[in-house]
């Protein structure tokens, strides 16, 4: 009955930590380090444009690599708008 209970747990945790789809690992590493450039933040439009020049992403994935690291609890909601990254280099 245990290995029943177990299985899901190892399939959930294995597609939390595979990149977004559309996306590579060298993606998630271009991102973390955009973000960082960035103070950790993505707050303003030009925030984002800056990730997607310095990693060749399109915003659709830029939003896919926001939601990806939400899901992780790499990046927080800023109460007056935008995300703060917590994770990775932007660990604190």
């Amino acid at each position: 009955m245990k290995r029943y209970l177990v299985l899901p747990l190892i399939l959930g945790l294995s597609g939390c930590l595979a990149a977004p789809q559309g996306t590579t690992v060298e993606d998630v590493a271009l991102f973390d380090a955009a973000v960082m450039s960035l103070g950790c933040r993505l707050v303003v439009e030009g925030d984002y444009l800056a990730t997607e020049l310095q990693t060749g992403l399109t915003r659709e994935q830029v939003v896919a690599m926001l939601n990806y690291k939400l899901t992780l609890k790499e990046a927080e909601k800023r109460a007056e708008g935008g995300y703060t990254f917590t994770g990775g280099a932007c660990a604190a």
